[in-house]
């Protein structure tokens, strides 16, 4: 039994959407389930569009994922190259081929003419396809078109009356008359073969045994097992993944958020929940438990608990994911992974200047309250901003009894820098008054930061020491005297 290979192949024309991103990663998975091979191919012959900048934005964004591969543009391999603009006398020698056997023919129909045809087609209500008019062109005519200077694109033939069938691994059986497929173009006049043509002779060189593709790729199939079966390659298996949907159950777009992995990155999502979250998207292990570990989800990996029906993109869903994920972190990882955001703000000088014990406890402050890294930037003014009172606090610090809190508790402010100290101290002052807990914690909180929500208070106060405290309390009474 030969070993399963699988490839990625996207195009380097712009940053690695969410849904490339899901097809990478079900590749991945299935490749490591089955102890195969992954292959990264870069698909690049659109000349315009495509970029290096892109093709290692790609590669980036996918190690950031948590993928690998064996073989691809960046570490060579058995099938070098893998960069499609590197392979066109490859694609030009098996052109050659099917025109040496009569299964292709050169067109020289103009852009202008095809589009005509094209705009007749749709007026009588039919499928617009090419009726084959330079197919039977004399080698005279064809010798007089290059005469006068036309250079012909090569389009293939289309055999007919033909059935074909794919037994797709995820869709099922699925058929395609040959009839409803008009003669299309292989290689441009330019040279550059065509995504149906170049896939076919890569996927087959390349000893592909398992294409798992976007659905949206489901209509080329029949076109590619046309040129498998002409040029005797051996099909691979087919496995079309259902497309990823907004919340609003359309095509995921711009207008849905972050489409590029490389957007959830700057915004602090942790690659093992993105991991953990797109693995789900269309696929399910069995079991009810969500929060799985790169291991747990490539072993439990199969075609065959992959869905037909399109996967909904629920943002409140990898929020939440996110989240868990940023709980389990330890001190020391949660501080690693939110240097960057932290550098970004206007604290990192401030944040740097803490002690090895004020920045732990600053990470416990903003774990529970972090739903990505980049939040920090919204948590750090509590800590090194003057109190700013919302409308919110004002109200609850102008409710009697709250001067006499305050008063209190700097009578029984801690010695000792230790977040359990001022727990102690706030609970010292709710037994002294004998008030609710509420009654002494909210005022406290309002008083100290301006706010009547934010991480809990005996950290904060911690990170701050006994001398920022006993500052920030002294200018609370003032406010109050005033």
């Amino acid at each position: 039994m030969h070993k399963v290979r699988v490839r990625f192949a996207p195009s380097p024309t712009g940053p690695l959407h969410i849904g490339g991103a899901r097809s990478a990663l079900f590749n991945y998975l299935y490749a490591v389930h089955q102890g195969g091979q992954l292959v990264l191919r870069i698909e690049d012959t659109d000349l315009e569009r495509s970029k290096r900048e892109y093709e290692e934005e790609i590669m980036t964004s996918l190690h950031w994922l948590g993928l690998s591969w064996d073989e691809g543009v960046d570490r060579g391999g058995p099938h070098s190259p893998y960069r499609q603009t590197e392979r066109l006398s490859i694609y030009q020698d098996y052109v050659q081929e099917l025109l040496d056997k009569d299964l292709a023919y050169p067109c020289f129909c103009t852009e202008e003419e095809l589009e005509a045809e094209r705009e007749a087609l749709l007026a009588q209500g039919e499928m617009p396809r090419y009726s084959g008019k330079c197919r039977s062109l004399t080698e005279d005519e064809r010798q007089a078109y290059q005469d006068s200077g036309h250079i012909p694109a090569i389009r293939f033939k289309v055999p007919e009356n033909q059935v074909y069938v794919v037994h797709d691994l995820v869709r099922g059986q699925v058929t395609f008359e040959s009839e409803n497929e008009g003669d299309f173009i292989i290689m441009k006049s330019d040279g550059i073969p065509t995504y149906n043509f170049a896939v076919v002779i890569d996927d087959a060189l390349m000893e592909i045994t398992h294409v798992v593709r976007a659905e949206e790729h489901l209509a080329n199939t029949p076109r590619q097992l046309m040129i498998y079966e002409a040029l005797r390659f051996k099909r691979p298996e087919f496995a079309h993944i259902s497309l990823i949907l907004g919340e609003d159950r359309q095509k995921m777009s711009k207008r849905h958020g972050a489409t590029s992995l490389i957007q959830y990155r700057e915004m602090g999502y942790l690659p093992e929940a993105l991991f953990n979250f797109l693995a789900l998207l269309g696929w399910s292990p069995e079991g009810e438990e969500e929060i799985l570990d790169h291991k747990q989800i490539a072993d439990s990996f199969t075609l065959e608990r992959v869905s037909r029906s399109p996967a909904v993109f629920d943002l409140d869903k990898l929020n939440w994911m996110n989240q868990q994920y940023v709980k389990r972190l330890d001190t020391q990882e949660l501080n690693n992974r939110l240097q960057p955001f932290i550098a970004a703000t206007a604290y990192a000088q401030q944040v740097e200047e803490l002690s090895s014990e004020q920045l732990q406890w600053l990470m416990q402050a903003v774990r529970e309250r972090l739903v990505c890294l980049k939040d920090i930037e919204q948590l750090l003014p509590i800590f090194f901003d003057e109190p700013k009172v919302e409308a919110e606090a004002g109200e609850v610090l102008s409710q009697p009894g709250v001067k006499q809190v305050l008063q209190t508790l700097s009578t029984h402010l801690p010695s000792t820098e230790d977040p359990d100290e001022y727990r102690q101290c706030i609970k010292a002052v709710v037994k002294e008054l004998k008030l609710k807990a509420k009654d002494v914690f909210m005022p406290v909180r309002c008083a100290l930061t301006g706010q009547v929500h934010g991480p809990d208070l005996h950290l904060i106060m911690a990170v701050w020491g006994l001398e920022e405290t006993s500052r920030r309390l002294q200018k609370a009474l003032e406010r109050l005297e005033d």
